[in-house]
């Protein structure tokens, strides 16, 4: 074969072999990398709390779910907070929608709907919902001790009134009734919920018991005593009544109260919230970190209006160690002390 001057046989070469490659109609995309991609459409909606789960937007169904990761046709994006997304480059065609389940607030569940891509211009509403059969969507039922009842908190607010302020500004409702009961034990919590649970129909319970335990000899000579099956007792109860269980670890007691055994105290608190943590595994039950986050802190004295009661920034810690079990997934919650910074200025009315 004859080449023309300034060809040398390498080139030749390889123009022998790309005149077959043009002569079969093969085509790359305008970068040279790979065939040319089919361009996608934005989806753009909201997740909201389906309360009678029927997969449809009912005009009193208000509740958005921020933080959380949606899906449609296979491409994936994360809400705002207000509940509200755009997922990118979905394929044209009906596609299927749904919240990722391992996103949702815990005990909450997916639901799947179909949209049309591109869409019409209506927002996609994608639902989830939190299974409680007959009882009140967005009532929590506070229940324990003295803690609950907000002793210590003088003219200020115990964590109900914080808790119920940080969920409605989250979620836009939220009602909490108070059921603590001053210098009751776990078990006398035991014998009382489940009338209080049929009175009430509380969508999630919560549970802090144990700290006036350590005042019965039983449980400081026999440890454990029945602290954690008084609590395991609690939890299934609350869900034989149809409602989700939220389980809080026992409180310190004030380092500074030393004259009432407070080193002692603290070292009983620490063993038996071992053993409530183990529950809350076996039993795969929320756990809100009170004791983790209000020992998080420099100065845990601080904190308390007497030896074992909070003041009113006790409170607001606590408050915030049952939002965080609350509104995140199930395996996700934990220790995170919160500043003063993200809380509610004011706890809301009743």
């Amino acid at each position: 074969m004859l080449f023309s001057e300034g060809v040398t046989v390498r080139t030749a070469f390889s123009l022998v072999i790309l005149i077959p490659l043009v002569a079969c109609g093969g085509s790359t995309s305008p970068t040279g990398t790979g065939p040319t991609p089919v361009p996608g459409h934005p989806v753009r909606g909201f997740v909201f709390y389906d309360e009678d789960g029927d997969g449809a937007l009912d005009p009193a169904e208000t509740v958005r779910m921020p933080n959380v990761t949606v899906s449609v046709g296979g491409r994936t994006g994360p809400t705002d907070g207000d509940g509200r997304f755009t997922v990118s480059d979905v394929p044209a065609g009906a596609q299927s929608a749904s919240a990722s389940a391992a996103s949702l607030p815990t005990y909450f569940t997916a639901e799947s709907v179909s949209v049309a891509v591109p869409q019409d211009g209506a927002d996609l509403a994608v639902p989830a919902t939190l299974p409680v059969g007959s009882n009140r969507p967005n009532v929590y039922l506070a229940f324990g001790d003295s803690i609950t009842v907000g002793v210590g908190a003088g003219s200020g607010a115990g964590y109900p009134d914080w808790l119920r302020a940080d969920l409605r500004a989250y979620w836009g409702k939220a009602d909490i009734i108070n059921e603590g009961a001053s210098a009751t034990r776990s078990n006398d919590g035991e014998s009382r919920l489940g009338s209080l649970l049929g009175r009430h129909r509380p969508a999630i319970a919560l549970i802090l018991y144990g700290t006036n335990d350590w005042n019965e000899p039983q449980c400081r000579n026999s440890f454990p005593c029945f602290t954690v099956d008084a609590l395991r007792s609690m939890v299934l109860q609350t869900r034989d009544a149809g409602a989700h269980p939220v389980l809080g670890t026992i409180p310190p007691a004030n380092p500074a109260y030393e004259d009432r055994q407070a080193a002692a105290r603290n070292e009983w608190v620490v063993a038996m919230n071992d053993l409530v943590r183990e529950m809350a595994r076996q039993e795969r039950v929320q756990l809100a970190e009170i004791h983790a986050d209000l020992v998080a802190g420099p100065d845990l004295r601080s904190l308390f209006a007497d030896h074992v009661h909070p003041n009113e920034e006790g409170y607001r810690i606590i408050a915030r160690s049952w939002w965080n079990a609350i509104t995140r997934p199930l395996a996700v919650a934990g220790s995170s002390r919160p500043r003063s910074v993200g809380f509610s200025l004011a706890p809301a009315g009743p």
